[in-house]
């Protein structure tokens, strides 16, 4: 999915430095003020509406003026950060965490042949490698290194996706460079450990699938745009293409796609992907617009593929049919949707001659409980049921609808590997908790066998953490759930450094994970609070679409209410409590921050989405309509208009202390979007605490970056988070003129 995707719960990959490149003007820095951003007004009316945008010339990034003005933010957020005392520190800390995980394993895929493949963090690795092993316990070998591409060319790699053959034989995997996401794919003979063929540019990992004989792959390419085309085409008039090894790409045949198949109705936004199985004679043809999980769904004969002329493609499903997590089986084609069922069920067609109609219900969620996805195994379905932040494993044996729980080793979330094939009578499941690192586990029946090299190791001298789930009523009196963590002994006296997390986008959820950064924030006495906020799917379907489109303001009413809460609750009060949130969740935070400045000491917001009016202007903004609105629409135009961050800072308002945190490469949301709030706020906001502008020449939105990258952006956050808190007794700021200035 192309979505403005971020996770609160995730730590943000961004580097602390920017390139040599990016310098301060001297006289900037040594007055102690950042570089002032020209006004250049400009009105546009929008359905009988002026709206001001004093920033748009911000949007050609290829300006010198905006270079030059960014180059300076930059550098002046990077001065006061380093002068920040306790920076180093905290990112020692981060590190000495971090490297206490050991090497950690995750993302599992197995084979038909037992062959299992996932994503290598080595404890001194600066990217994630692809590895695999024949059996779970056999031994690793890895197969990609993208620091090997790295030292070659001085920029960072990063393997986006990957996905095995049926046999195990070969992988198909994606890489892309500076935190692009514009990943090229190679064929990769697992036996040889060399490639096959060339590698095929402009493919987005979703699209990715292999036909049963393993020895031809589909996937969705993008086109090849020209110097004439504007960005939002980037994502228009895809195709998916079935290429046989070692032919070359442009040998590749188009199949499937709305350019190529105009008689199906597809929208140019429709991107494709193709689904197959070992023993299935059927293909079964998906769409989706890059955001929005549902689509139309096509099925074909897999014989039809390779016959000359138009493939038959047969519509089993439109849109308004909700049809997710397609699982071929034989000739029964296995799905999860919400049509009639807000917290998700799975239902089964026979593709010889059933209809969506008379498709049957095999799997139902409990009734506290989401079915959030399934896998089929040889015998059984096992699948994943969301309560709240926690992920639990259901299995259901063929005629039983209802399921049985699984008992988990301990509470956390559940995540079951891909087992497409559907060869396996066991299924492999990794676990991981708030306070657990994750674990793998081999679940034989009911029995959970824990699998020793798929473990990561517990930091030593950790802290005894409170986990502690309570429900927020909120402005209409809707219950959201939110997790608090904090240290044991923690003392409610409305004095503790407290950070509120959140996202409310796509029907994303904040699920129990363990994560180094929050420790860290613990250890120096704070509170870590994270809430599924409206347009989350914590509660299914309704939940999510109750924080979509016109219904947006329920997500930072959300986030208002759980602040609130925070420090009706004696957590925090004004001045020690936090906001952040990331790309989407920018909604989330910069929306809290402006329609309850008073509430907030300071935010943090990653790679956010910030001026929601000019979304659609950009290449992923088109997109995202389906999640946001459009403005070219009244309605959509007056709800974009009030998540737009940018459009709701008022003049002469007092802002809480603010960081902008953005990868100048980054494909899903501009990095003009904080580059127009951070000139806004620093122009608008009277209460003389510092407006940061963070910028990253060698990042984008947070993918592929290095665990130093990471550990500097977090060191720099909560270090500027710290300090306008005036948390002296766990982090000093200098007794210098521009930081005691700035923060008070």
């Amino acid at each position: 999915m192309r979505t403005f995707s971020w996770s609160a719960g995730r730590a943000l990959a961004l580097s602390a430095s920017v390139s040599l490149s990016l310098l301060l003007p001297w006289a900037a820095f040594a007055q102690g003020t950042a570089p002032v951003a020209p006004v250049r007004e400009q009105v546009d009316t929008l359905h009988g509406v002026a709206v001001r945008d004093p920033y748009r010339y911000m949007e050609n990034m290829a300006d010198p003026q905006v270079q030059s003005w960014m180059r300076g933010q930059g550098e002046w957020a990077r001065g006061v950060l380093d002068r920040i005392e306790g920076r180093s520190q905290l990112e020692q800390r981060l590190a000495e965490l971090e490297s206490g995980l050991g090497d950690r394993r995750f993302d599992l895929s197995r084979s038909a042949s037992g062959a299992v493949f996932y994503l290598l963090r080595g404890r001194n690795d600066r990217q994630v490698k692809l590895a695999m092993r024949p059996q779970p316990g056999g031994a690793e070998k890895i197969l990609v290194d993208p620091d090997l591409q790295a030292r070659r060319t001085g920029v960072p790699h990063a393997v986006d996706y990957f996905v095995p053959s049926w046999d195990g034989r070969y992988v198909a995997y994606g890489m892309s460079a500076g935190g692009s996401e514009d990943a090229s794919l190679y064929l990769l003979d697992v036996r040889s450990g060399r490639h096959v063929g060339e590698p095929v540019p402009r493919v987005p990992g979703s699209g990715v699938s292999w036909l049963p004989d393993s020895r031809s792959i589909a996937f969705n390419q993008l086109r090849q745009l020209t110097s004439q085309d504007v960005a939002t085409e980037t994502y228009l008039d895809s195709a998916v293409t079935v290429l046989r090894l070692g032919d070359r790409p442009d040998q590749a045949r188009a199949v499937f796609g709305p350019a190529l198949n105009r008689e199906l109705g597809l929208q140019r936004l429709d991107n494709g992907r193709l689904l197959f199985t070992p023993g299935s004679p059927w293909v079964i043809a998906a769409t989706n617009d890059t955001t929005q999980r549902e689509g139309s769904v096509f099925v074909a004969r897999v014989a039809d593929l390779g016959l000359p002329g138009p493939v038959p493609w047969r519509r089993l499903a439109s849109f308004e049919d909700h049809v997710l997590d397609l699982e071929l089986h034989a000739n029964d084609l296995y799905f999860r949707t919400s049509v009639e069922a807000p917290r998700f069920k799975v239902m089964k067609m026979d593709l010889r001659r059933d209809t969506l109609r008379s498709a049957r219900p095999v799997a139902v969620p409990p009734a506290d409980g989401m079915l959030e996805a399934f896998v089929l195994g040889r015998g059984r379905m096992l699948a994943q049921v969301r309560r709240g932040a926690s992920i639990g494993l259901r299995s259901y044996a063929p005629g039983d609808s209802v399921g049985t729980e699984v008992p988990l080793p301990f509470a956390g979330a559940a995540r079951i590997a891909d087992d497409g094939a559907h060869a396996h009578a066991d299924f492999m499941y990794s676990l991981t908790g708030w306070s657990q690192p994750g674990r793998s586990y081999l679940l034989q029946g009911d029995r959970s066998v824990a699998l020793a090299q798929f473990e990561t190791t517990a930091p030593a001298g950790l802290s005894d953490i409170v986990v502690q789930d309570v429900l927020v009523p909120s402005h209409d009196g809707a219950q959201v759930p939110m997790t608090i963590l904090h240290r044991k002994g923690l003392k409610r006296d409305a004095s503790n450094p407290t950070l509120l997390l959140g996202y409310g986008s796509y029907g994303i959820s904040e699920t129990a994970r363990f994560n180094a950064g929050n420790l860290a924030w613990i250890e120096s006495g704070g509170v870590v609070a994270i809430a599924n906020v409206r347009g989350s799917g914590v509660y299914g379907e309704p939940w999510r679409m109750a924080g979509t489109k016109l219904n947006k303001p329920n997500t930072w009413k959300d986030a208002i209410a759980c602040g609130q809460y925070l420090v009706d609750q004696g957590y925090a009060s004004p001045s020690t409590l936090a906001v952040s949130g990331g790309s989407a969740g920018g909604v989330f935070a910069g929306r809290a921050i402006t329609a309850a400045p008073q509430l907030f000491a300071a935010a943090v917001i990653f790679v956010g989405m910030l001026d929601a009016v000019r979304a659609e202007e950009t290449a992923n903004g088109i997109t995202n309509i389906s999640e946001f609105g459009t403005v070219k629409e009244r309605a959509g135009f007056q709800g974009l208009l009030e998540m737009s961050t940018y459009h709701q800072i008022a003049d002469g308002t007092a802002y809480p202390a603010v960081m902008l945190v953005h990868g100048l490469n980054d494909p899903r949301v501009d990095a003009w979007n904080s580059a127009k709030v951070a000139a806004r706020l620093q122009a608008a906001s009277t209460s003389g605490r510092p407006v940061l502008l963070r910028l990253d020449a060698q990042a984008g939105h947070g993918g592929g970056s290095t665990p130093a990258q990471r550990r500097s952006v977090q060191a720099d956050s909560f270090s500027f988070l710290l300090w306008q808190m005036n948390k002296r007794a766990l982090i000093a700021a200098r007794q210098e003129p521009g930081l005691d200035a700035a923060r008070k």
